[in-house]
């Protein structure tokens, strides 16, 4: 092979490469624009101000390491949160919408012992009307989570309250101007768990 064919393959085969693999300098999503990132900031430096000036109990304690942790998971480019059920039940999660257009996160079914694939972004559990929640007083509600989360949602046998690993950050409750479905846990319990296909979560 002569000089020149040696040049035309070597070169061949560096535009190749650049054209299936991702170039390694390209910049990623600037993180302060995450607005995961931008409350549990918010949130952090208030309790960690709050810390300084007082003794703080260790329920705060936790949520200083919790969104410590969870602060650093954003940092370094999770951008998905994760759902565990061990509630013995069907529970009823929020993700991205099947159909991109609708624009809306959609409800499905997580079966009991199930956990969403990596990638995909769990955004939170669905508490349903009269569900009995740890720490948390009115349903309908939805229990959201933050970038970078492994939520396990877990049946306290004595008290028979779903718990939560990770404290209450984000919470949103019926609201006029954001209306959340109001349904029973019964309703739940007859819908179908979606399947997982491939890293998606498919009705």
């Amino acid at each position: 092979m002569n000089a020149l064919m040696k040049v035309v393959l070597i070169v061949l085969l560096l535009v190749v490469n650049l054209a299936i693999a991702p170039p390694s300098w390209a910049d990623r999503p600037k993180v302060s624009k995450n607005p995961d990132y931008v409350q549990v900031t918010k949130t952090l430096n208030g309790l960690l101000a709050l810390q300084e000036t007082q003794d703080i109990p260790s329920e705060l304690q936790q949520q200083i390491d919790e969104l410590t942790l969870q602060k650093a998971a954003i940092e370094s480019g999770v951008t998905w949160g994760q759902c565990w059920n061990t509630t013995g039940q069907t529970i009823g999660i929020f993700g991205p919408a099947t159909n991109p257009k609708s624009g809306n996160d959609g409800l499905y079914f997580l079966a009991d012992g199930e956990t969403t694939p990596e990638g995909w972004d769990c955004q939170g559990v669905y508490l349903p009307s009269g569900a009995k929640v740890a720490g948390i007083e009115s349903t309908p509600a939805i229990f959201k989570i933050l970038d970078g989360t492994r939520l396990v949602a877990a049946l306290n046998s004595d008290t028979g309250a779903i718990e939560f690993n990770v404290p209450t950050t984000k919470l949103t409750q019926a609201d006029p101007d954001q209306p959340i479905p109001h349904v029973s846990q019964a309703f739940i319990d007859s819908r179908i768990p979606s399947t997982l296909i491939a890293g998606e979560m498919d009705d």
